[in-house]
């Protein structure tokens, strides 16, 4: 009986260890919710409803709606530069 319960309390550890921590994505690949230092550094005009991770290069970026088309705008901070969660010359380095 007591192999019973100390593999349940075991497995459970063990399954408990395999979640993600952090931001998760919603049904639609947004991220949500969006951690608090990429909402502080973001300009505000940006749409923050409505943002993921570029795979290519590993920058935030936000769906823009247009008058003609709806398209991803890279997540930029006041002063231009791109929010990412890798520096630049690092994925440089990786393609």
């Amino acid at each position: 009986m007591k192999t019973k319960l100390w593999l349940t309390l075991c497995a459970t550890g063990l399954l408990g260890a395999c979640t993600e921590f952090g931001p998760t994505t919603s049904p639609d690949g947004f991220i949500n919710p969006l951690p608090e230092e990429v909402i502080a550094a973001a300009a505000p005009y940006q749409n923050l409803n409505a943002v993921q991770i570029n795979p290519i290069d590993g920058c935030y970026e936000y769906q823009h709606i247009g008058p003609v088309e709806t398209t991803f705008l890279p997540l930029r901070t006041s002063n231009g530069r791109a929010i990412c969660t890798v520096a630049p010359e690092q994925v440089a380095e990786a393609g």
